[in-house]
């Protein structure tokens, strides 16, 4: 993996973290959780055109 792709992963895993503990102390927002969703996304994107 080059290094933006591991900085993206690590943002990716952060923002997890981050919208895990928003929902434990404040309640759910499907923003947050979508808004993860498409970082993820994004992140898998760049893994899978870095490897092929």
């Amino acid at each position: 993996m080059s290094g933006s792709t591991k900085t993206m992963v690590v943002i990716t895993v952060v923002t997890l973290v981050a919208v895990t503990a928003y929902t434990v102390a404040l309640g759910s927002s499907g923003w947050l959780w979508f808004g993860w969703v498409v970082l993820g996304l994004i992140a898998l994107g760049m893994i899978a055109t870095r490897e092929s």
